[in-house]
């Protein structure tokens, strides 16, 4: 719901002079499958203002598709929305991909040959199902030919504001930002100060934790990690002991292993290829390295919907 709201929100503040919400500069309709209402994760009821079949594309610039909190729901839903959104595409209508929607346009094939903005939690489980497609868990947005993508949250309001400026002017695009609360409009390439706390602070553990991150499903060492630091194993050690408490190899490994334990929470995909995201291509081994961080097999885990 907040990417939902957020985009749908600077779309009215943009609208319309003032805060009168009339739909003046750009509209919109909330488009779905089928009459009636979509109930989100959360609960909240989403009115549906007119079923796809029923749009005349032509009246359209975009059609701006939104991800569930379950990717391999979405992408689930590739039956359904297939011809419909192919559709939208021969007729010209760009495609807007929020949040976890990349794994449905994915699973209809139209964003073969595409970048796309993705966020960093879906970044390996998106890589193994697709992956011949280039994403950018570094952007929060991107623009690439006739697909736009977003990696969802509050980016969807950045987002917004980039498409309106483009079609409406920035003046009017940043309209309605103060009455939002939201400071200024970030760039693609912001960087997540929440995601990269000690990046500033301390800017080599900051550059490492990313590195982590980026380099989470390969088989690099800690040792190549502090050279593309830029400081010794040694000193990269130290710097995580001060400020976690635990040694970079520690560190890089709870961080694979919490990757693992949500996607086995939340995912269909085989223990195999989840341990492969981590860079363990030896399964008995992940099983191993599971079971001791957290208490019983990864195929328990999964089973039982255990949780810490």
């Amino acid at each position: 719901m907040l990417p939902f709201g957020g985009f749908v929100d600077k779309l009215r503040f943009t609208a319309d002079e003032e805060d009168y919400s009339r739909q003046h500069y750009c509209s919109w309709l909330i488009l779905g499958d089928m009459p009636g209402c979509i109930i989100s994760s959360s609960g909240v009821a989403v009115q549906v203002q007119v079923t796809l079949p029923e749009i005349q594309y032509a009246d359209f610039d975009y059609l701006v598709v939104f991800g569930g909190r379950s990717a391999m729901a979405t992408q689930g839903l590739a039956p359904r929305y297939r011809s419909i959104l192919s559709a939208a595409v021969r007729q010209g209508v760009k495609l807007v991909s929020i949040d976890n929607a990349c794994f449905l346009l994915a699973a209809c094939g139209l964003l073969d040959g595409h970048k796309v903005a993705i966020h960093w939690r879906h970044e390996a489980e998106f890589r193994a199902c697709y992956p011949r497609i280039e994403t950018l868990a570094n952007q929060i947005y991107c623009f690439d030919g006739d697909v736009i993508s977003c990696s969802g949250g509050s980016s969807a309001i950045d987002l917004a504001v980039e498409i309106l400026a483009r079609a409406c002017g920035r003046s009017k695009a940043l309209k309605g930002l103060s009455d939002m609360l939201v400071d200024e409009a970030r760039s693609s390439v912001h960087l997540l100060k929440s995601q990269n706390r000690e990046m500033t602070a301390v800017p080599h553990l900051g550059h490492a934790i990313a590195l982590m991150r980026t380099w989470m499903a390969s088989n690099k060492t800690t040792t190549e990690l502090s050279e593309m630091v830029g400081i010794s194993r040694r000193q990269l050690d130290r710097l995580f002991v001060d400020f976690h408490h635990v040694t970079a190899r520690q560190y890089w490994t709870e961080m694979k292993l919490q990757h693992a334990k949500w996607r086995l929470l939340n995912s269909s995909h085989s223990i195999a290829t989840i341990a492969d995201e981590i860079g363990i291509a030896d399964t008995s081994y992940f099983g191993k390295l599971f079971s001791k961080r957290f208490g019983v097999p990864p195929a328990t885990f999964r089973r039982n919907g255990l949780n810490e």
